[in-house]
């Protein structure tokens, strides 16, 4: 595949130049396939809550497509459904560089960006545009200097509102110092007493967590979550980690910010069979973290997942692995 080899060569780019790289030469439509693929029936899946209905259980995570550049173009590698951002209300420049890292060894990413994107001027305009060829969800967060965060994901929201097939409420990056606060009982309240109220369109809306939450977090989350966010369809189990496993070997593994890729897989499955315990079936579940393959995709489901997202594998793999894991998807015939 004439994509899998472009990524290929990209990656012997600096990390971000290739992903600035990758992004700017699908937004000219280099890179990527004509036309989506037609995907199987039996693929399709449906939110129970929310209704959302994916024509793929594989979603692409947010952090790839920040500013809704490209959601159409990445619709045509399979995905069923694709979620820009994280944008946030001002144009923000993130964190100094270098603020990306591949961990080839552990097939694994560092990364400590900070919300870097245009804001959210530029990213509505393109999101108004969109064909929607899958349903594209718009992830909001706060800028680093605001004096009021919530304020801020309140703004998001009644901005995107409009022309989003769902939300994402992001309070689970390690980027932004103090963003995972949000995730305490009383503030968390807060954000969705008042995010609730800012979603008068009515849009499916997921909140995002962190794999780092200790057994009582995900209580406390659960908790606020049915108490105060009823309103949600559901949350998007898990962001990034801040652990560092003893198993890792590059040589970048001491660097700051949230690892994804191979080692969170494990952990991150785990968070999301104690969420989808605690809330038996409430709200929609979408897992995330380390997906590489089919047998990583019916894991999550079966941990609870309704469905997924992944977006480091494609840094090794390559955007072939999207339908590669769709076509092992497929049951076979019996017989």
């Amino acid at each position: 595949m004439l994509a899998d080899f472009g990524a290929r060569a990209i990656r012997i780019l600096p990390p971000e130049a290739a992903h600035v790289a990758t992004v700017r030469l699908l937004s000219k439509g280099l890179g990527a396939p004509a036309r989506a693929p037609k995907l199987p029936p039996d693929l399709t899946v449906t939110l129970p809550k929310s209704g959302l209905k994916f024509a793929s259980p594989i979603g692409l995570a947010a952090g790839f497509d920040k500013n809704c550049d490209v959601p159409d173009v990445m619709a045509r590698f399979g995905f069923g459904f694709v979620e820009c951002g994280t944008v946030t209300p001002r144009p923000q420049p993130g964190n100094p560089k270098p603020r990306l890292f591949r961990l080839d060894e552990d097939r694994a990413v560092i990364n400590r960006m900070g919300f870097n994107n245009y804001g959210l001027d530029y990213f509505v305009r393109r999101l108004s545009r969109l064909s929607h060829a899958v349903p594209v969800g718009a992830n909001v967060g706060a800028n680093k200097d605001s004096e009021d965060r919530i304020a801020d994901y309140v703004t998001g929201i009644e901005a995107v509102a409009p022309y989003a097939d769902y939300i994402t409420i992001n309070i689970s990056s390690p980027n932004t110092p103090g963003l995972r606060g949000l995730q305490d009982k009383a503030s968390l309240s807060a954000l969705l007493s008042r995010c609730g109220a800012a979603d008068r369109k009515g849009k499916p809306a997921f909140l995002k967590v962190a794999p780092d939450l200790d057994a009582e977090g995900i209580a406390d989350v659960c908790g606020v979550v049915r108490a105060e966010g009823s309103w949600l369809a559901g949350l998007i189990v898990s962001n990034t980690t801040l652990a560092r496993p003893a198993s890792l070997k590059s040589t970048h593994k001491g660097e700051a910010g949230g690892l994804s890729g191979a080692p969170l897989f494990d952990p991150s499955t785990d968070v999301l069979r104690q969420f989808a315990r605690t809330l038996d079936g409430a709200f929609d579940l979408i897992g995330a973290g380390g997906i590489s393959s089919a047998e990583h995709v019916r894991a999550k489901l079966a941990a609870g997942a309704h469905a997924v997202q992944i977006y480091s594998a494609l840094v090794y793999e390559g955007p072939g692995l999207v339908q590669k894991i769709n076509r092992e998807l497929v049951p076979t015939p019996a017989g």
